[in-house]
């Protein structure tokens, strides 16, 4: 707001702007990344809940689980990703299609051409903007750094090769080739495993805990070991995503809904009332919702149109409290967990 201010007579500086350009797409990303947290965790105890999204509390901005450790890498890699197909589309100034191998031979067969998306591009700004919000030097920013970056390296690792074959009548003598983004769900199904994957860091609390704040990340580099890169890593224990938690911004499952029948189901999702609702000490609930709607409408000469009257029944399954109510339980539970 300052900036747009100050500049309302003046021309903006080529920095600011392309600040504010790329601002746009960071901006984009990292809406897109959310979408794809809550899309991969649409039927687990914790779904991404919005206040995931927003600028928490201290004390809430301490967690380093599992879950934060896929936020972090989906985050920096809806930016990535937004960032290079933005700047293959022409969108931004200053950038275009990665051609530094093309006329290279690539493997047998083929060569490098045409136009690579420029992944490059897409990392080094999105690390810039991403990477810039981790101002602290404790052990957890060092942990969300890492998963910044292996968020990153997904994008690169889903990246599909695109050939295009020449010769007599497209023979496919010789190909030239390029790299793609793959669609932005690949993105997500690859860290939706690396999340399950996940590696806990086991680290001296002495050295965490020194005065010395250069050494809780010190201490990160020596857990790490012999752990890759794009392996996403924690620091604790989840809580338990059962049971409402207002202090940790946890709704619990009850009132969520899960998914009973229906034609080509995953096995996850299939499970779904056993681990929102049974697992956590609540019943399926049926909800039956009747819509009544105009149908089979026929057109009479001259000039009317007549319809019918339908009902459409939607079911849904939700998880509720058991029969006989187990109120006190979620009440201790709630009190237990602050």
């Amino acid at each position: 707001l300052l900036c747009s201010t100050y500049y309302v007579n003046q021309p903006i500086p080529p920095s600011l702007q392309a600040y504010l350009t790329y601002a746009s797409s960071v901006l984009a990303g990292a809406q897109s990344g959310m979408q794809e947290c809550k899309h991969q965790f649409a039927w687990d105890r914790w779904n991404c809940p919005e206040s995931t999204v927003h600028v928490a509390p201290p004390k809430r901005q301490k967690s380093a689980t599992r879950e934060t450790s896929f936020v972090h890498a989906i985050s920096a890699a809806g930016v990535m990703y937004t960032l290079t197909r933005n700047c293959s589309l022409g969108d931004l100034d200053n950038c275009g299609c990665d051609n530094s191998r093309n006329g290279k031979l690539g493997g047998r067969g083929w060569l490098w051409g045409g136009c690579s998306d420029n992944v490059d591009f897409g990392e080094r700004i999105s690390k810039q903007y991403v990477d810039a919000v981790e101002t602290g030097q404790d052990a957890r920013a060092a942990v969300n750094l890492h998963n910044n970056a292996a968020g990153r390296l997904a994008v690169k690792a889903t990246m599909k090769r695109i050939c295009r074959c020449h010769g007599m009548s497209e023979s496919c003598a010789l190909q030239t080739c390029w790299m793609q983004l793959s669609d932005f769900r690949e993105v997500g199904n690859y860290l939706k495993v690396k999340h399950d994957q996940a590696h806990k860091l086991e680290m001296d609390k002495r050295r965490v805990r020194a005065g010395n704040s250069a050494d809780p990340r010190g201490a990160v580099a020596d857990a790490l070991g012999a752990i890759s890169r794009s392996e996403l890593i924690y620091l604790e224990d989840s809580p338990d995503y059962c049971y409402k938690n207002s202090s940790l911004g946890l709704h619990g499952t009850e009132g969520r809904e899960c998914l009973q029948h229906g034609d080509g189901l995953s096995q996850w999702e299939r499970r779904s009332c056993r681990r929102l609702c049974h697992e956590c000490g609540l019943r399926v609930e049926e909800r039956r919702t009747e819509t009544v709607s105009s149908c089979n409408c026929k057109f009479h000469w001259c000039c009317t149109v007549k319809c019918e009257r339908c009902t459409q029944v939607t079911v849904k399954y939700v998880c509720a409290r058991k029969q006989g109510g187990h109120e006190h339980l979620f009440a201790e539970n709630e009190k237990w967990l602050k």
